[in-house]
């Protein structure tokens, strides 16, 4: 009789038992009952190499590394992050929160290099291809050479893809797209992890530039672009409070460029707008001196940033009055001002 195992639908692991949650995401009423899987016996031999290797190994110093040619995507803060573009084949994780605005950056991206460079081919797993289009038009990223497909099947993807052979791809999300190989719900750990492997393999053996949309959590759930990151070239977050219209994108994991820049965006009705210089936003310009008005300079990556620090100062009849700060570290704000009465 065939022994019994339960495996997660979530993130695919497998217990000899079942329980209520996986011990290894973590996640309630995910375990079914699954085939075991075979495993060799104890002792057994692993057979030998058939035949010889596809390709030989080569002396380092007979190595030569070739120069990466750069395409520009259009959106000058995009590349600073990139480091000046995105290299052929490579591969771009853009993680953020839900609603930070990560599809309309995105599709600005798909608008400016299709303008520049040819066919752009965005697949969308969250909304349909109607409603792409009204965002689309809102936001002025209109060009016949932006095509827009609705899939969340993985071989339907690679379909698109070799049929409309593009010069850049997007897909939003890549927790959206599942395969027909793994039987599990999309957005798992196993699904995310397959999907993500068989696109990059896609994007170097064709050398095709892919941008891929991850959702992340404040929890950064497991699934998320954690998960993801030794897979793909480039990762960058982006950031930013929904109460604010200032965005942040930071590179976090680069194999073509520093990990150090920071791009900066306003988001508004219209998209969003590239900020050549963020400190306008943090500052208000003066003809004269405020009294309790200063500007500071702070660095976000290689990037100073000028921002304006304001203090109030009010009569207090309480014993111990109290000191409050936004925006700043209260403890760190505490110390600055002991300094400045000693000094």
């Amino acid at each position: 009789m065939p022994r019994t195992e339960y495996q997660c639908s979530g993130c695919g692991n497998r217990t000899a038992k079942w329980l209520g949650k996986c011990p290894s995401c973590g996640e309630f009423g995910t375990l079914s009952e699954a085939a075991a899987q075979q495993r060799p016996k104890a002792g057994s031999k692993t057979k030998g190499p058939t035949s010889g290797p596809t390709r030989a190994a080569r002396a380092v110093v007979d190595l030569r590394a070739e120069e990466h040619s750069r395409s520009s995507t259009g959106v000058e803060e995009f590349d600073r992050v990139l480091g000046g573009g995105l290299v052929p084949g490579q591969v771009v994780l853009v993680a953020g929160e839900p609603g930070v605005g990560k599809s309309t950056l995105l599709l600005d991206v798909g608008h400016r290099f299709a303008q520049r460079r040819g066919t752009v081919l965005y697949i969308s797993g969250e909304e349909s291809a109607e409603q792409i289009g009204l965002r689309a038009r809102r936001i002025g990223a209109m060009h016949p050479n932006l095509l827009i497909a609705d899939e969340t099947e993985l071989e339907q993807v690679l379909a698109h893809v070799a049929q409309v052979r593009p010069s850049l791809l997007i897909v939003d999300s890549v927790q959206t797209i599942a395969t027909t190989a793994i039987d599990s719900r999309a957005g798992g750990v196993a699904q995310v992890h397959e999907v993500t492997q068989v696109i990059t393999q896609w994007a170097k053996g064709h050398h095709l530039p892919t941008l891929l949309v991850g959702q992340s959590t404040r929890e950064n759930s497991v699934a998320g672009p954690r998960a993801l990151e030794h897979l793909v070239d480039t990762v960058v977050t982006f950031e930013g409070d929904r109460t604010s219209a200032l965005r942040l994108l930071r590179s976090v994991k680069n194999r073509f460029g520093p990990t150090d820049e920071v791009a900066c965006f306003e988001h508004d009705e219209d998209g969003l707008r590239e900020v050549a210089d963020p400190s306008e936003l943090f500052r208000k310009v003066r003809e004269t001196p405020v009294p309790g008005s200063c500007l500071t300079v702070t660095m976000e990556g290689r990037r100073p940033l000028i921002a304006e620090v304001q203090a109030l100062v009010a009569g207090s009849v309480a014993q111990s009055p109290r000191r409050a700060a936004t925006g700043l570290e209260l403890n760190r704000t505490t110390m600055l001002v002991t300094v400045t009465e000693k000094a």
